[in-house]
């Protein structure tokens, strides 16, 4: 595995899955239960699909963010603040992210 993109470590933990791409809250649907969450931001009109998210990764934000927070409050991995997750990324590609360090992997 290499490493694909690097962020800030958000919430602890490593898993793997497989990317969906949300890029709004009219889009939340689209998420399969147990899938990485791959969002450009995420308010909170994304945390019903944080809930039925595996992991969490945000092209912006910070460690105090609120996609940050919540996948701590949920216990979920998050790398946040990518800068382009959404772009290199595409659905259903199988990733490892690791919360702690910030990275993700392919």
């Amino acid at each position: 595995m290499n490493v694909i993109l690097r962020g800030r470590g958000a919430s602890r933990g490593i898993v793997k899955g497989k990317i969906r791409i949300i890029m709004s809250a009219d889009e939340i649907e689209e998420l399969n239960d147990g899938e990485i969450l791959v969002v450009p931001f995420a308010d909170s009109s994304f945390t019903a699909a944080m809930q039925r998210a595996l992991g969490l990764i945000t092209d912006n934000g910070g460690i105090t963010c609120h996609a940050a927070i919540v996948a701590r409050e949920l216990g979920i991995p998050a790398v946040v603040g990518t800068g382009e997750a959404t772009k290199k990324l595409k659905n259903e590609m199988e990733v490892i992210i690791d919360g702690k360090n910030g990275i993700v992997y392919a």
